[in-house]
């Protein structure tokens, strides 16, 4: 890819999924949950999608999620938020909104400001986030992503 090209790139990224660009490439996740997430970033810079394979609570999780702004038909332009939308291998659909202020990653479980949500702060190396998800009644538990690729 030309200097060019990437510059039109980076434009567009910074557009639709804006600083999120630094998930991309391969994780291993410990805490509550064991196994690797791979980020990587759609043509066009808009969307990222994660390819997720864990193991909680002693069961497979494995799936795929879309990250970005969506932009429905008709609209002129993306809306605020950054949202995703995670499918698993047993049927289960899950929606999240991410909001990242400097280091600090929060994915929040359905809308923003939702009882159940993760908060993670990265690494000022970029490679690691550590964090917790939480949920509601006191659930939850710690977890960590360092970058393996």
């Amino acid at each position: 890819m030309t200097e060019r090209a990437d510059n039109r790139a980076a434009a567009r990224s910074d557009e639709g999924i804006g600083g999120l660009v630094r998930l991309v490439g391969r994780w291993r996740v410990g805490g509550g949950v064991t196994g690797t997430v791979t980020y990587r970033l759609l043509d066009g810079g808009f969307f990222l999608v994660q390819d997720v394979a864990l193991e909680q609570y002693g069961r497979p999780v494995t799936g795929m999620e879309v990250i970005g702004r969506e932009k429905p038909f008709g609209a002129q332009t993306p809306g605020e938020d950054i949202r995703s939308r995670f499918y698993d291998s047993e049927g289960h659909t899950f929606d999240y909104v991410y909001e990242l202020e400097g280091d600090v990653l929060t994915i929040w479980g359905g809308e923003k400001g939702s009882p159940a949500y993760f908060r993670g702060t990265f690494a000022a190396d970029g490679n690691s986030l550590a964090g917790a998800w939480v949920y509601p009644g006191g659930g939850g538990y710690e977890s960590t992503m360092t970058r393996v690729g």
